[in-house]
Formats: structure tokens, sequence, C-alpha cells
């Protein structure tokens, strides 16, 4: 009898759950599904572009391979002027950058380049899923395992659950500091392509160990759990809840913006963290996620430091530029969704040179906080453009410069593997490839100016 009235409840509580699905089902409409060419084609129409210039091919035999001639690199010679207020005006004081200019560019970069994060953007609940001891390269570490809950309470139709490990010290006699990495860890990957090569063993230390043995610790933020990499996932992710499943408008914001505010919510969580030191946070990533680390630099004045690895367009390097990845291969069905909608028009019928900002400006916005830019030289890593990055960390000098902080010292392009790191810009070419770890000891030296001194851990 026992058995039979369990068996009961439980179908019983089944009915009603099913009930409940029902209900949300007809009082909340169903998630939009669209491939990212239906989706880019649909934003192509909403913006009245007929069509887009092609991108560049990385394939050097192909008729339109990417350009990595520095005589043919610069067909703009101008670059907009980041003084240069709205209404004609030119910023001459801290005051003026920090009260007028700063809120225009900002402005300007949601506008025509990141699309903008919506007011009714859900809240984040965070909490320790689990947490582990362990010991990493003879320091006694706590490593938690954070999930970040978005509030799906308006549309129970889909679930943001952000995903980040925090490893710090154990035998800390205080808050540390922390290195935020926007992770490829996980990363996932098309099934379809062709396996990659195993990777070569790894050097050691770490840049995990490296960090650990400063006496700091470090978080890592796996980015596709705020928002998928790639067109189809924009009515998921937080995105998509925040848009209850629709597609998105031609001024809301890309997957950058999204991880950004990711990385914002993170620093949410950290703040509250006793052994976590919350004014001495650096964010740091590569490639995709390079240019991420800038937006959430530039939008987050939280974060004290970043290391900007080979973002490349879209990133740190000059868009009124020709070399390596153009505009026009961001703006493709493949990666637009990193950008909001309105960045499509320079790829057509508008070009780079219409923006009416470029990425010395992106850079510009961090002032006078430290960011150190790094890449590989051409083969290797030409595809990120590192000169276009280096250029464009020299025009925002002037704005480090009246904010009281060090530029780069420099507007010549240093030989391969020279650190320039003694002011807050920092930079260094290395000769490893697409990777950020032969920059990482450097950029170590760099943010420890900002982030130290602390007590080393005790090793056993």
């Amino acid at each position: 009898m026992q058995i039979q009235t369990k068996f009961a409840r439980i179908m019983l509580l089944f009915a009603a759950c099913l009930r409940v699905a029902a209900a949300q089902q007809t009082q909340y409409p169903a998630p939009v599904h669209l491939t990212a060419a239906e989706d880019h084609q649909r934003l192509l129409d909403l913006l009245h572009i007929q069509s887009l210039r092609p991108g560049v091919s990385g394939s050097e035999t192909s008729p339109d391979a990417a350009n990595y001639d520095e005589a043919k690199a610069n067909p703009f010679t101008k670059l907009p002027d980041p003084f240069a207020l709205n209404n004609g005006r030119k910023v001459t004081t801290a005051a003026m950058w920090n009260k007028q200019r700063r809120p225009e560019l900002l402005a300007l970069f949601s506008d025509n380049v990141f699309g903008r994060v919506p007011a009714n953007v859900p809240t984040v609940q965070w909490r320790v899923s689990s947490e582990e001891h362990e010991t990493i390269n003879d320091i006694a570490v706590l490593t938690r395992h954070l999930i970040g809950h978005a509030d799906n309470s308006a549309y129970p139709l889909l679930d943001v659950n952000i995903e980040v490990t925090l490893t710090t010290p154990a035998n800390a006699s205080g808050p540390v500091p922390v290195v935020l990495e926007f992770t490829f860890e996980s990363y996932p990957r098309n099934p379809s392509a062709k396996p990659a090569p195993a990777p070569p063993p790894p050097t050691h230390p770490t840049w995990k160990e490296q960090v650990l043995a400063r006496g700091w610790g470090y978080a890592l933020l796996y980015p596709t759990t705020v928002q998928a990499d790639n067109g189809a996932g924009l009515t998921a992710g937080i995105i998509g809840l925040t848009n209850h499943g629709q597609p998105r408008g031609v001024d809301d914001w890309g997957a950058l913006r999204a991880w950004a505010w990711g990385s914002s919510r993170v620093m949410d969580y950290l703040q509250t963290d006793a052994t976590v030191d919350a004014h001495r946070v650096a964010i740091e990533g590569h490639s995709r996620f390079g240019k991420a680390t800038l937006v959430a630099m530039a939008y987050e004045p939280r974060f004290a430091v970043a290391y900007v690895s080979s973002s490349g367009a879209g990133g740190a390097a000059l868009a009124r530029r020709h070399f390596g990845e153009q505009l026009e291969n961001v703006a493709s069905p493949g990666e637009y969704h990193w950008m909001g909608a309105n960045y499509l028009r320079y790829a057509g019928p508008l070009t780079p040179e219409d923006m009416p900002v470029d990425t010395h400006e992106l850079i510009a916005l961090c002032a006078p906080r430290p960011v150190f830019i790094g890449g590989g030289v051409t083969h290797g890593d030409g595809w990120a453009d590192t000169r276009g990055a280096f250029l464009a960390e020299v025009a925002a000098g002037p704005v480090y410069r009246l904010l009281g902080a060090r530029d780069l010292g420099t507007a010549t392009f240093p030989p391969v593997d020279t650190a320039l790191i003694s002011g807050e810009l920092g930079f260094r070419q290395q000769n490893g490839g697409h990777t950020p770890l032969p920059n990482f000891p450097t950029f170590l030296e760099f943010a420890a100016r900002y982030l130290s001194p602390v007590t080393k851990p005790r090793t056993k």
C-alpha cells in the first residue's frame, strides 16, 4: 500500500510538472532557432544592406590572400582624434576626458562596433558548487568551482549558468591578487573538423604556476557558458535570455560584450570573496578572447591590469589597416556574432575609414590603468597583426599622458622579444606563434608593479 501511495504521489508530481511546462509554453514564446547564415542575412535585411565585401583568406596561395606586405598595409592615413568631442571642441584636461569624452567614446563603440547591453539584462546569483584542496608545484591551493545563475524568472525556457574556477594559495596570510582568464579550456570544437596535432609538452612552469609562485591566485571564466561562440546561439545564452529567446535587434550586443559582461559578473563575486583582493584583479585573454579582454577592460573600471594577446581585427589591431585579418572577416557569417549588427555597415556599403572610432580609442578607454599587449611575428601570427596593435598603442599614448600615466616611450616598432614595460602601456612581440604563453613572464613582470607586493606562498 505504501509503495502504491508513493507511486501515486510521483505520478501526481509528474503530471503537475507537465501542466507547468505546458503553461510556460503558452505563456512564453518558444526560442527562435536560426542558423548563423539565416540570422546574418536577417540583420543585413534590417540594415538594408545588399551585400558585404568578402574577407581575406588565410591561405597564402589564394587569390584573395591576406596582405602581409607593410608597403601595402596603410591605405588609411588618418586616425580619428581621441580628443575631438562630438561638438567639435578638443579635450584639454583630464576632467574633460573623464566627464565628456570617455562617455562619448563608450557610446560610439556601443553604437557602431560592439552593440549595447540592454537595460533588462538579468541579475546573477553566485554559489560555490564544490571545492577541493590541491598541491600545484609544491604550493597548497584551494580551488573552488563557481556557478553564476542568471535570473530566468522572466523567461524560464532558457537557463544560463556561468562557470568559473577560482584557485588561491591555501596558506596566504590575507587577500591575494587574481588573474582572471577568458579560458580556452573545454572550449567546444567542431566535431567534424580535422583533429589538431598533439600540442607540444608544456613548458614549465606553466602560467598558472608562475602566478601562484608570486603569491597570487587565478580564475578561469568559461566564456561559452555566458554566450555561445556562434551566430546560431544568439537566441540562447545571456543575449537570448535577455531577449526572451527572440533574435537580437540591430543595436543589441554581440558575444564580445556578452563575454565582457560575464567577466564583470565574476568581478561582482570576487568582491565578496575574502581570499581575493578585488582591487588587484588582472584580466587576460588570447585571440578572440583577447578581443573580449580589451572590451572588458574598456567598459569595466574595476579591472586593475589587462593582458591582451593576439587579438587582431575587432581587438587591438587598427581597423584602418590592411594587414592580416580584416573587418570584412569579422563581419562574415562565421564571426559577425562577436559584434553588434551596426558593425556590418562598415563592410558594405561603408568602409573602415567611415567608422567614427578605431582601436587606439578602445585602448585609450582603459587609461590610466595598465594594459599589456602581446602577439607573435608575422610568420606564425600575422593574421593578428601585432604591428597594427603596436600602432594603436602608440596612438593611445597621448590620452595616457594626459591622465598622468606613461605611454610606450617610443613610436618605433621594437625588435622581436623586446619588452616595452616601463610605462602603463606595455608591449612585446614574441617568436612563438599564435599563443599567449611566451609573453606571460613579461606580462607578469609588468603586472607585478600594480598587483604586488604580497607574501609569497609557503611550499611544502
